[in-house]
């Protein structure tokens, strides 16, 4: 049988794009915690960013930290093995965070999830799990009588998203820290630990510990001391920043021109986010080796540029800082201390 070039150009296009099928997808590497920007804006449109996701690979599995709108779409243009997401950690249920879950849920699925997919987080997620699952509930049965035929099984079970809340304990420890052991399995601890994103409550940030490399998700929060104590001895530090003089700027901005109800909108965020200077010091408190700046809400404005966002951050005095890109990798290999950027 032959068939023409344009036909043959598509099936190469169709698998460049992961369609689903798990052979098309590239495996993580065995021995080593990586970790993937899949969505690096915060909940304005930025163009070429997604909103806030992170995938992290250990232990032949994948898992999401948040799954913001767009990111579901890098993610299978990076083939991804998104069929050996076993998890996604729901930092807190603002939108911006959770935007994309249902159809996530459904594309591994499709792409050969042979389980469901545990949604574990805050107080709520459990409401969000069951409220996405009837939403689905027709598409997924669509799907299943199409396309369920031969050697291809879409399980109805498979499909749905399960619930597991986190139960954080009423008072910190000794150290001021609030934290619980949300997950562990294949090597991989993920720690849950309260963060303040008032009056968003609760919200929390996760370290993934895995055969001695780790990394720190802080979702969205305010400069949290407790966070830097839990985040002592991580290679990685993934921390939101939001540069509240451009905030105020834009906020200043809207209301000249008459857009006063954006304008007070915009301007309550500078309450409850953390600075690019105070991420520094958090992680400099922290002795983390390296800081990663994400949710990056002004970089789609005008006046944005890399250096006015992070104005005052070098005399912190922790120079290993970077900014967040839609695609960056970072690959921890076990046994070492190095630390690997990529781009996809």
């Amino acid at each position: 049988m032959k068939f023409s070039r344009r036909v043959l150009a598509a099936a190469s296009a169709l698998l460049m794009l992961g369609s689903g099928a798990a052979f098309a997808q590239a495996p993580a590497p065995a021995d080593s915690l990586k970790v993937t920007l899949c969505g690096t804006s915060g909940p304005l449109p930025v163009r070429d960013r997604a909103k806030p996701c992170v995938a992290i690979q250990a232990g032949g599995s994948l898992y999401l930290v948040d799954i913001g709108s767009e990111a579901s779409e890098n993610l299978q243009l990076w083939r991804m093995p998104i069929a050996t997401t076993r998890a996604v950690f729901i930092t807190h249920l603002h939108s911006d965070h959770i935007g994309d879950l249902g159809e996530f849920n459904m594309q591994s699925w499709v792409a050969g999830r042979p389980a469901p997919l545990q949604v574990v987080g805050p107080p709520g997620v459990e409401h969000l799990a069951a409220g996405l699952n009837e939403a689905y509930g027709p598409d997924h049965g669509f799907r299943h009588a199409h396309h369920e035929h031969g050697a291809v099984k879409l399980p109805i079970a498979a499909g749905l998203l399960q619930a597991r809340v986190i139960p954080m304990p009423a008072k910190p420890d000794a150290q001021g820290v609030q934290s619980h052991v949300a997950w562990r399995q294949d090597g991989l601890t993920v720690t849950a630990i309260a963060v303040n994103h008032k009056p968003v409550a609760p919200a929390y940030a996760y370290r993934f510990d895995y055969k001695g490399r780790s990394v720190v998700v802080s979702g969205d929060t305010i400069k949290w001391l407790p966070l830097a104590t839990a985040s002592k001895g991580a290679d990685v530090l993934i921390h939101e920043a939001q540069n509240n003089g451009m905030t105020r700027q834009l906020s200043d901005g809207l209301a000249m021109i008459g857009q006063d109800r954006m304008s007070s909108i915009l301007g309550d965020t500078v309450s409850y986010h953390t600075t690019p200077v105070e991420a520094a010091e958090i992680a400099k408190l922290a002795g983390v080796k390296q800081l990663v700046l994400t949710h990056l809400t002004q970089a789609g404005l005008p006046f944005f540029t890399p250096e006015a966002f992070t104005k005052g951050i070098d005399a912190v005095g922790f120079p290993n800082w970077r900014l967040a890109k839609d695609g960056m990798t970072i690959d921890l290999p076990v046994g070492g201390d190095e630390i690997r950027f990529g781009q996809n």
